[in-house]
């Protein structure tokens, strides 16, 4: 249970943590939105008339760049394929949006969305692993278990790095909770559905909450007889994980059930919200978690993988997310917590312009595509209604404000009160950081 402790915890050990800002943040808390697999931002925010006009011809040779996967690298052709759906200009701020997303259209006038996000690896899982640590290979701290570091807990009855997956649809690996080479008090938690949230967590058969107290009542002896003669730190602090386990019998249950909800917020969030482990019931869920204080909340929703069969698998993915995303802002904003809350959306890299194998009337896919794409963020300290940056016509280029993933890094520390070049950990000689020796705060979308 080490990734349980409070990492503030009765005996006052802090295990070299700052436990604190390095200056007056403008969110308490962070909500990733995880779309694992790579939307399509071609379909979904990137509009580009360019690409209906040309629709089935061949992609200029001029536009292509050298960087391709293997599986299109042989490909003869590589036609031009358009947006599925109509794009319409929304809110005050005519921000463009594809009609696959009717209610995230609705609120575009509390989006900053990013169009010129660029990445490094051209690959799922080395680009998931760059996203959330900064590195592709795995074994650094995800940025949840970097702000758990860097900030400390609200609530010293639940973990400060939750993360929630969509039953039959994770899509994200368990890595991307890891807390790496940083003690493993601050690795994240994922939270599941059904009847035990977290793992080994309940009681055994027989065993009562006064049974689990007066044990660890009596370990509590022997660990202090044990640290008297060894003055070992490692003894207190697990100590402090067992209390926290022992605090979150109760308190995880409790933020779990969503029965007590009331209807207009099923109706806001959708039908689905009431079903455990969807996409929706978990934005429910994480707009609970935020007003109980934990920091970083990770929300993993698989299958945007689309090589092909494209024109029939978005609207599905679009279906599960749309409304609750959208919810989950409102929810927040109503709430007043939308204020110190920083909502972000998006995936691990952007698509291609061109179709991945055969293009015919009603089935196409896309490749990979790390050279442009978009993130949408909303909340605490981020610029409403603001469409960022720019790509060429066929959306393959970035042309205008080019945004690294390590940039964007920065910027969410920032907005947490965390300088990224001070936010750092000595392993192995070297003083480490989230952004590793790169990463510009983009400063034009704050606030």
């Amino acid at each position: 249970m080490a990734s349980l402790i409070n990492p503030l915890n009765a005996f006052g050990s802090t295990f070299g943590s700052l436990k604190g800002p390095h200056f007056a943040p403008k969110a308490k808390r962070v909500i990733f939105l995880n779309m694992i697999g790579a939307p399509s931002q071609l379909d979904l925010f990137d509009y580009k008339p360019v690409l209906t006009k040309m629709h089935g011809q061949e992609l200029p040779d001029s536009v292509m760049g050298n960087r391709v996967t293997g599986t299109v690298a042989k490909q003869a052709t590589k036609p031009v394929v358009r947006p599925l759906y109509n794009f319409k200009q929304h809110g005050n701020s005519g921000m463009w949006m594809s009609d696959l997303l009717p209610h995230m259209s609705q609120i575009t006038d509390e989006i900053c969305m990013i169009n010129s996000m660029y990445t490094e690896s051209v690959q799922h899982e080395p680009a998931q692993m760059f996203t959330h640590t900064g590195s592709e290979i795995p074994g650094r701290p995800t940025i949840g278990s970097w702000v758990s570091y860097g900030l400390g807990s609200e609530n010293e009855n639940l973990p400060n790095f939750i993360a929630l997956m969509t039953k039959g649809n994770e899509g994200g690996s368990t890595r991307l909770l890891s807390s790496g080479f940083l003690p493993a008090e601050y690795q994240g938690v994922q939270f599941r559905s059904g009847k035990d949230p977290v793992l080994y967590l309940s009681n055994p058969p027989g065993v009562t909450g006064d049974i689990r107290r007066e044990q660890l009542d009596y370990l509590q002896k022997l660990q202090n007889q044990n640290y008297d003669n060894l003055d070992d730190a490692s003894i207190k602090s697990k100590m402090a994980q067992y209390e926290m386990a022992f605090r979150m019998q109760t308190s995880v249950p409790e933020v779990m059930n969503i029965e007590n909800e009331p209807e207009y917020i099923y109706e806001l969030y959708g039908e689905d919200s009431k079903k455990p482990g969807t996409f929706a019931s978990n934005c429910l869920l994480a707009r609970r978690l935020a007003e109980k204080g934990v920091r970083f909340i990770q929300l993993y929703h698989g299958g945007w993988d689309h090589h092909s069969n494209l024109p029939k698998q978005i609207p599905k993915r679009c279906q599960e997310v749309d409304q609750a995303s959208a919810a989950l802002i409102m929810d927040l904003k109503q709430r007043g917590l939308l204020e110190d809350t920083l909502v972000v959306w998006g995936g691990e890299f952007g698509r291609t312009s061109f179709s991945q194998g055969q293009l015919t009337k009603d089935n196409f896919g896309r490749d990979h595509h790390p050279d442009a794409y978009t993130m949408l963020m909303a909340g605490a300290g981020v610029k409403k209604g603001l469409t960022y940056g720019a790509t060429d016509d066929f959306g393959y280029h970035i042309t205008k404000n080019k945004v690294h993933v390590h940039d964007l890094n920065a910027t969410i520390l920032h907005l947490l009160g965390l300088d990224h070049e001070k936010l750092n950990y000595k392993y192995q000689g070297r003083r480490f950081r989230l952004t590793d020796v790169h990463g510009n705060l983009v400063k034009d979308i704050l606030s």
